[in-house]
């Protein structure tokens, strides 16, 4: 389960029923028959993650988990969740990669809306909330662009209204946007008169990372998403579907995903705001996947082809992994996420990012 999630209670919408696009979203992912707790598979088998690419992306995440514990002191206990845990894919592979000595102090949490699987580490704990007092590292792969928000649309007069949205997809305008979802657009995402301009109001979002990040003690909070800023906000919003690994129209029925970039940026200083006046927090840090992955050693450096002769087997294995890097760090593709590193504590996000040596890429 995903926190910013919770709170809706309504049954299931019928193709007549017309309704804002956050509470149609919340009841098409997350409800009793909602895509998220569909099928054994899980969101595997409609997408591909950075999660699934490669096993790459976990060992990453172990190597900044130990760059975490060596900045806190190597505690008797340090923490990991997998926030938006789908299979426990994730949590599964950084438990693999950790060292033993730190995997031996790792406490593992998954945190998913759908059943724990069947044949699971019994070292992963299964939750629907993060628990909080936490030590260590909260990761949060492509969570947040599943956390449920209004769209928002300029209609002919140049008033900016809530898009109502049927089940079986069309769509019309509502009420004019008002109150707290009208200044977070005035700060984060202004809409000028422009007809049919649209915005995604990450109100929801901005909540729902402040809840998570609160659930640290002290340690490293990381969002890893397709975002935006208010450098480059998309004109027309973000606002899409998939289902079997293709792009589709974002349909409320439950029979796809529904997913929109993230303003990531009004996130991180979601969290800040929360923080005890006169206690500024430490610095949060937003990088590229492609940097963050190449400062966690990922590199996607193709092997030199004298170990071709050398060692055949070897070469192989250096080319499949310097693939699967490739990919996690593509332009165009995985590459193009960005990472939010928000610290609690006497944490240096910069610091956890230490640049390993620049390799021209073949």
């Amino acid at each position: 389960m995903t926190p910013g999630t919770a709170g809706f209670r309504g049954s299931p919408g019928t193709h007549e029923e017309w309704r804002g696009w956050r509470e149609a979203t919340h009841e098409a992912l997350y409800g009793p028959e909602g895509f998220y707790r569909a099928g054994p598979e899980g969101p595997a088998g409609h997408f591909r993650t950075s999660v699934h690419a490669s096993p790459l992306f976990a060992g990453a995440v172990a190597r900044l988990l130990c760059r975490v514990d060596a900045a806190l002191g190597r505690p008797a206990v340090l923490d990991f969740v997998d926030l938006a845990a789908g299979r426990g894919e994730l949590v599964t592979g950084v438990l693999a990669a950790l060292p033993a000595e730190v995997a031996a102090r790792t406490r593992a949490y998954a945190v998913e809306v759908a059943a724990r699987p069947e044949g699971l580490d019994p070292r992963i704990r299964w939750l629907r909330e993060p628990p909080h007092g936490l030590t260590g590292l909260l990761f949060a792969n492509e969570w947040l662009d599943n956390v449920p928000v209004e769209v928002a649309e300029v209609d002919a007069a140049g008033v900016a209204r809530r898009v109502l949205v049927r089940g079986d997809g069309a769509q019309r305008l509502g009420e004019p946007v008002a109150g707290a979802e009208a200044e977070w657009l005035a700060r984060w995402w202004p809409l000028t008169g422009e007809e049919g301009l649209r915005a995604e109001i990450g109100l929801p979002r901005d909540a729902a990372w402040a809840s998570a990040v609160a659930a640290l003690d002290a340690g490293l909070a990381v969002a890893a998403d397709y975002a935006h800023t208010a450098a480059a906000r998309p004109p027309f919003g973000t606002l899409t579907g998939f289902r079997q690994g293709r792009e589709t129209e974002p349909v409320p029925d439950g029979s796809c995903d529904i997913t929109a970039h993230v303003a990531l940026d009004a996130c991180a200083a979601a969290h800040t705001a929360r923080c005890t006046p006169g206690h500024a927090p430490p610095d949060a840090l937003m990088r590229p996947q492609r940097e963050a992955l190449h400062a966690l050693g990922v590199t996607g450096v193709r092997p030199p082809l004298a170990l071709a002769s050398t060692d055949p087997a070897a070469y192989v294995r250096a080319l499949a992994s310097a693939s699967q890097a490739a990919e996690l760090t593509a332009a165009g593709g995985l590459g193009d996420f960005w990472w939010l590193l928000q610290p609690v504590g006497a944490l240096d996000a910069a610091a956890l990012l230490v640049d390993v040596a620049d390799h021209e890429e073949q």
